[in-house]
């Protein structure tokens, strides 16, 4: 019996049956994933997770379908497992939060920003001041606390959370960043 070895990444794993019909047509596959990988996807926010799935509908999309690899994802019937359910479960939860997001940085209008090499960067505000805020949805998308530039009227400024960049007038409309 001829035995294929192949050395493959997480997300290379996910198309093995997509990669050629040598491959797909060997009598025995073995995966080496390498020292310290896995196709586990736990760990990965929501937000990461989807961005996989949506990888793999890419492909899905995209090449000539030749089978489905049995293992973590596919039982031996080329059903999906629990595990997988669980995958997507998590990837539509991530797109729920992505557009939820979208919806509330939509109220707040965002800075126009530019950035070069000699100079750095530069954020302003055509209307307002522009200002530091936490988007609080973050950690749910990807388990770290992140910031974004949004443009206040002077009316808002007294709002709590907003941050002045450091070295920026408070009245400014436009700041190094």
């Amino acid at each position: 019996m001829v035995q294929e070895v192949v050395t493959i990444t997480l997300l290379e794993r996910m198309l093995l049956a997509r990669l050629s019909p040598e491959i797909s047509q060997a009598s025995e596959i073995v995966i080496y994933l390498g020292d310290g990988l896995t196709d586990s996807l736990r760990g990965l926010s929501s937000t990461e997770v989807k961005s996989v799935v949506d990888w793999r509908d890419f492909y899905l999309r995209s090449y000539k379908y030749v089978g489905k690899l049995v293992g973590r994802y596919y039982d031996s019937q080329g059903n999906p497992t629990k595990y997988l359910k669980g995958v997507e479960a998590k990837a539509a939860r991530g797109a729920q939060l992505l557009e939820k997001q979208k919806i509330e940085e939509a109220k707040q209008s965002s800075c126009s920003s530019r950035w070069s090499q000699d100079e750095g960067g530069e954020v302003w505000c055509d209307v307002g001041y522009p200002r530091l805020v936490q988007r609080p949805l973050e950690i749910a998308l990807t388990g770290k606390m992140s910031k974004r530039c949004a443009c206040f009227e002077k009316s808002q400024l007294d709002q709590p959370g907003l941050e002045v960049y450091e070295g920026c007038d408070y009245h400014a409309n436009r700041c190094k960043a």
